[in-house]
């Protein structure tokens, strides 16, 4: 029978080595993030088919961001990912894909120009919106809801600048808003009036664009003036 008998040493050097694994992936999309102008990220079902409107919708509204020089930042995969990376690619644009280790549906699609691959959900997460100026939420399941609300949590608590966060498909918003509103605001009062107010939610790919409005492309967050980093996190150059 296996010995079970816990050994500190054990755990230890498997949390060291973790450790350094976290680093090297926060490392990895730094570093590939740091050129890139602010972008446009865009969620949705990784099962949504290419003949489904929701996925042409994504193409579309992808190729437009591009053309107006966004890059677009997607998880990479199949479904509304490979349809957000497909249309920057065909408008020659910068197509990032932050793709997720899973024993099952995420492979890199053939879209992306700009790639990094993580094992750890929280990492990717944090690149989602690290060089991101808006997000377009298309349908989708549990991976997208969780994109979506960490967005708005850090919108509503001021732990990132307030962004368009654009929701496509009114049929299939409508319910979580009315319910947002009725419980969550009115019946708990667990948000805020006028948290809802920070989503936006479309039905065509004119609305989604006119609801950008005037976001323009800014410089990479590497290269941002010092006078932005409010918590000291990068010293003076001497």
């Amino acid at each position: 029978m296996a010995d079970k008998t816990c050994n500190p040493q054990q755990i230890n050097n498997r949390n060291a080595w973790r450790m350094f694994r976290v680093m090297g992936e926060f490392a990895a999309g730094f570093q590939m993030l740091s050129t890139i102008p602010s972008a446009v990220a865009i969620f949705g079902s990784a099962r949504t088919k290419p003949d489904h409107p929701h996925y042409e919708a994504a193409v579309e509204i992808s190729r437009r961001c591009a053309e107006r020089g966004f890059p677009i930042i997607t998880g990479g995969g199949p479904g509304i990912m490979e349809a957000g990376n497909k249309g920057a690619h065909e408008a020659d644009g910068t197509s990032i894909g932050l793709c997720i280790e899973l024993p099952f549906e995420q492979r890199g699609n053939p879209y992306i120009t700009h790639n990094v691959t993580f094992h750890y959900f929280f990492v990717r997460k944090v690149m989602f919106l690290k060089a991101t100026g808006a997000i377009i939420v298309m349908p989708g399941g549990f991976g997208t809801m969780d994109e979506l609300f960490e967005t708005i949590t850090l919108v509503q608590t001021n732990k990132i600048k307030q962004m368009p966060v654009v929701l496509y498909g009114k049929k299939y918003w409508q319910g979580l808003l009315d319910w947002l509103k009725s419980t969550m605001e009115e019946e708990h009062a667990y948000i805020s009036p006028g948290d809802i107010d920070l989503m936006t939610v479309v039905d065509s790919v004119d609305e989604c664009m006119e609801a950008l409005g005037d976001l323009e492309t800014t410089c990479p967050f590497g290269l941002l003036d010092l006078e932005d980093d409010e918590e000291g996190l990068f010293p003076p150059v001497t």
